[in-house]
Order: C-alpha cells, then structure tokens, then sequence
C-alpha cells in the first residue's frame, strides 16, 4: 500500500533521493539553468514536502513552496511545485501522478486556487505527467529566465 505524508527532507534516505535527482538534472542541464531547492531550504516554513513510501520504503517525493502574488501572476498568490521525483526503478505505477494529486489537494486546503511549476525541456516524462494532470503551458514567472531550457506550467486548483 501507498502512504504520502509530509515529513522531513533532511532524512539520510530523502537526503540521498535528493542527490539522485540533483545528478539527474546536472546530467540533462548546467548548472545556472538547475533551479533546486536544497535541503535547507526545503526545511522553511513556506516549503510543504512530502514523501511516499511503500511498505515503509522511500519511493517518491514532492513539494510546494508558498509564493505570493507577482506581476507574472495578476497579483494571485499560488503554490510552486518542487522536487518531484520518483526513482526509476519504482516508475509506471502512478506514484508520481499521486504525490501531485496529494500536493494540489493540500494547496486547495489552503485556499490557493493555482499551482505553478517549472521543468526542464528535456524531462519528457515529467511534461507528459504534468499535462495528464491537467497542467497548461504558460510563460515564466518568478523571475525565472525564460532561456528555452524550461517549460512553465499552471492548473487552476
């Protein structure tokens, strides 16, 4: 059985998923163009990260950090999703689907009627589950470079 629920990402195994999906971008990106959250900050208090574990066993992770209205936004404050990634090993049986599911259902508890999110060009699955879900292009927003390596998402909650 899943179970998503929040916990910390300063865990040695959360810690270790992290790396994994750090050199998962310096592969595909350099280095100016990885917008990551580090453990520190995924530890603040405007960042919500959760995990989803099988049997007890780390198979995914997920988080929003607590944006506020910007011009790029008509002033609407909104949730940015962060570090989705599931290993490869544990693809293809929707966990990932679920870590988003579960990380809009907690933004609409807090009343945000939008969630944003910026992915490289090249994480082809990541696009495809993002558009599955509901999620539409759109242009940057905060402040990100719009440099041709990331596409920029949004789905009304």
């Amino acid at each position: 059985m899943l179970t998503i629920r929040p916990e910390r990402p300063d865990q040695p195994e959360v810690a270790a998923l992290l790396e994994q999906l750090d050199a998962y971008l310096a592969s595909l990106y350099p280095p100016e163009a990885n917008h990551i959250l580090d453990v520190q900050a995924l530890l603040a208090p405007d960042v919500y990260f959760q995990v989803a574990r099988r049997a007890g066993r780390l198979v995914g992770i997920g988080a929003f950090r607590r944006m506020p209205g910007e011009t790029a936004t008509a002033g609407e404050p909104y949730g940015e999703i962060k570090r989705m990634f599931v290993p490869p090993a544990e693809r293809g049986q929707r966990i990932a689907e679920k870590l988003l599911n579960s990380l809009e259902d907690r933004l609409r508890t807090e009343s945000y009627r939008w969630a944003l999110l910026e992915t490289g060009v090249d994480q082809h699955e990541a696009i495809r589950l993002y558009e599955r879900c509901g999620y539409v292009r759109r242009g940057a927003f905060a402040g990100y470079p719009d440099n041709g390596l990331s596409a920029f998402y949004a789905k009304a909650l």
